[in-house]
């Protein structure tokens, strides 16, 4: 685990510089199984193309107003290569959330032979 620190933190996830924050690799997170709370935080487009199949999907822009769907203890954020879900997670760690980031993201996830799920499916807004 890992640590540093930031700015202090904003209501807005845009102005949230980019910092190392609490992480898990994907073989960890794979190894957790389908009880993991995982939050996925890229566009629906990106989303459609390939997801965890057992994940949520909760867009970056729209984090600030869906706290409830990080209310598990603790939630893992993932994106594409890790970089926006280590903002959503200072972000929500700020409102007093744990939140993990997923390291290297789908990238990693993908890499790494795990299962992919496409279309909008199940755990997309309005699916």
């Amino acid at each position: 685990m890992r640590c540093a620190t930031s700015t202090p933190p904003t209501t807005s996830i845009g102005t949230l510089e980019s910092v190392t924050s609490t992480e898990i690799s994907v073989q960890d997170l794979a190894a957790l199984g389908p009880s993991a709370r995982i939050v996925d935080v890229r566009e629906p487009d990106e989303w459609a193309a390939g997801h965890i199949g057992h994940a949520s999907l909760v867009p970056l822009a729209t984090v600030p107003g869906s706290l409830e769907a990080f209310d598990a203890e603790p939630t893992y954020v993932v994106c594409r290569s890790g970089a926006r879900s280590g903002r959503a997670c200072e972000f929500l760690r700020s409102q007093g959330r744990t939140a993990v980031n997923v390291t290297g993201g789908m990238i990693a996830w993908t890499a790494a032979g795990f299962e992919v799920v496409t279309g909008a499916g199940s755990g997309a807004p309005g699916a």
